[in-house]
């Protein structure tokens, strides 16, 4: 069974988000092994936005080593652009566990995870509450497109 973990600074808050998240998640358990990692987000300020940013990106290469057999997608809005097919192609054809990282309200610090590969749902910034509802939802399509069933109606 594909090992898909959707790493993250900051948990869910919104009860909405959460019950989109629990839905797909309960889809998605028969055909991935989905793992739901949520580092705590820092508090921060006008001063102290740049420290803090890069001291969450420290966290999620701290937990990116420990995971180096893992295929790793940071989602950026500069990353490679894929369409439905092409993303469940791409996930399909990695035999590893997958890693994909969502960051907090302040983003990544590339400079800090330089050598990962960037992943983007969209050329717009989103919540990441809303990020992982959307990733889910194309991972859901990304399974019933390698499934053969009809992904767009």
């Amino acid at each position: 069974m594909k090992k898909i973990i959707i790493l993250s600074i900051g948990a869910v808050k919104e009860g909405f988000y959460q019950s989109a998240i629990l839905e797909y998640g309960k889809r998605l358990s028969k055909d991935i092994k989905l793992e739901f990692v949520e580092l705590p987000a820092k508090s921060f300020s006008e001063k102290n936005m740049t420290m803090v940013k890069k001291q969450e990106s420290q966290k999620i290469l701290e937990f990116l080593k420990k995971n180096k057999e893992s295929e790793v997608f940071l989602l950026a809005e500069k990353g490679e652009e894929l369409d439905s097919i092409n993303f469940s192609k791409r996930i399909f054809s990695i035999n590893d566990p997958i890693i994909f990282v969502i960051g907090g309200a302040l983003g990544l610090d590339f400079e800090i995870l330089a050598g990962y590969k960037k992943m983007s749902l969209s050329k717009m910034t989103f919540l990441h509450e809303m990020t992982k509802v959307i990733l889910l939802e194309q991972i859901y399509r990304a399974v019933n497109i390698e499934k053969g069933k009809r992904y767009h109606y």
